[in-house]
């Protein structure tokens, strides 16, 4: 009787990508590899979805092992994303239909994503191809997302890692702006990520502590926007204490509930593309106080500093990659490995199963009481929180002042199907 061939596995990663989504990915393929009488190869799609729609595959069995464990410390994703999100079955069912004729011409019956919010709405569809259109595929999600905001996990992993980074660097900053407030800049703005959570801008909060008091001010999503009452707080820091650091996240809303940087653009989608609140900002500042001012983007600079990554964020995205693969033998579908707060002091954590169902197209806001009253800053609780998300570092390793990263060599694999897609 002949042997039959383990299942492959398909694995792409989704959305905006971060310092340490490649850390989920290495956890994915070096579980996968210790168990190869139970998944065959691991396949990842170039460029998300797109990669499985358009059978552009990558064969990573034909990275060595050091290549692999060398994604953990580099930053971005090895693969390629995409911002693409699968149309319902009844609205385009063309796009499940050559997932599964892709699926089954290369024995695909593992799915891993690695994404946010749209992407576990992607996954889960996948999920249902078994029930809906008798194809049987287990599909995982895995989290990642900077902006902290998928529901259950108690954390997502890329979050602590650029909370990191708006912490040290809204720190630094303010010593620089301390230091020539007398004759120059009073007032620096940074602009952070955060469509509708404001979970990254409450991480400039932790760049003033009890022994490092910084005068920061946050300007958060939850929070709606009151032109007065910003600048009156903004003189009265400037007057204590000779300087202010602004820290506002780019989904700040004015009272009429428009975005303060609404271009009137969107994005693949469909959510509005935001960016440029910072010198809106600014101008109020000098317009209403005439101060000096200066102001940055962080941008892609926050999602993408490995070299300042939390030791917490590595080890978790390492971890729900690796799980993800431990539920999938299990025989499940349609789940995420998440988070699980055991202990702030000390801090201790564990993976809990979600269903899939719901964590898709579910945003997690920032709890009220972990805003100050006067909606300005960050509570105890809220510090508690995020205290233990950015401790620790795992620097990458450096070669002539320079963090040496891995490019892999992203073979593809043969394509099988007869005829193109079109994406």
């Amino acid at each position: 009787m002949p042997k039959i061939k383990p299942k492959n596995a398909f694995y792409a990663q989704s959305g905006g990508v971060t310092a340490v989504i490649n850390a989920s990915a290495c956890g994915v393929i070096e579980t996968a590899r210790k168990h190869k009488n139970k998944i065959g190869r691991v396949y990842a799609g170039r460029n998300g979805i797109i990669g499985a729609l358009t059978e552009d595959l990558i064969d990573t069995n034909r990275e060595n092992a050091r290549s692999i464990a060398a994604l953990r410390h580099t930053p971005s994703g090895a693969f390629g994303s995409c911002r693409y999100k699968l149309k319902s079955l009844e609205e385009n069912r063309r796009e499940y239909q050559r997932l599964i004729e892709v699926f089954e011409a290369h024995n695909i019956g593992y799915f891993f994503y690695n994404g946010g919010g749209d992407s576990a709405d992607t996954c889960l569809k996948v999920s249902q191809l078994s029930e809906t259109m008798g194809y049987p595929i287990q599909a995982i999600h895995v989290p990642k997302t900077v902006d902290n905001d998928l529901p259950i996990t108690d954390n997502c992993p890329g979050f602590g890692s650029v909370a990191k980074y708006i912490a040290v660097s809204t720190r630094e900053a303010s010593f620089d702006v301390a230091s020539m407030a007398k004759t120059s800049t009073k007032v620096f703005i940074i602009e952070v990520m955060g469509r509708h959570a404001g979970w990254i801008a409450a991480a400039g909060g932790l760049a003033s502590s009890e022994d490092t008091p910084i005068p920061v001010l946050i300007l958060f999503p939850e929070v709606r926007f009151d032109r007065q009452k910003f600048i009156d707080r903004v003189d009265q820091l400037v007057k204590q204490h000779g300087y202010v650091s602004v820290v506002v996240s780019e989904g700040v809303k004015g009272p009429e509930g428009r975005f303060l940087s609404d271009q009137g653009l969107t994005d693949a989608f469909g959510h509005a593309q935001l960016g440029g609140v910072a010198p809106v900002v600014a101008n109020m500042v000098k317009q209403d106080l005439d101060l000096k001012y200066h102001w940055a983007v962080a941008d892609y600079l926050q999602r993408a500093a490995r070299h300042i990554a939390s030791k917490t964020d590595v080890e978790q995205a390492y971890a729900v990659g690796r799980e993800a693969v431990r539920l999938a033998l299990k025989g499940h579908n349609a789940v995420m490995p998440a988070i699980k707060r055991v202990s702030n002091k000390p801090y201790r954590w564990k993976i809990e199963l979600a269903p899939l169902d719901k964590v898709a197209n579910v945003e997690k806001m920032m709890p009220k009481n972990f805003i100050s009253r006067d909606g300005f800053g960050i509570t105890r609780r809220c510090r508690d929180y995020l205290a233990p998300l950015i401790r620790g570092e795992d620097y990458p390793p450096y070669a002539n002042g320079m963090p040496r990263y891995v490019r892999l060599k992203n073979l593809p694999v043969k394509k099988k199907l007869p005829h193109k897609f079109e994406v």
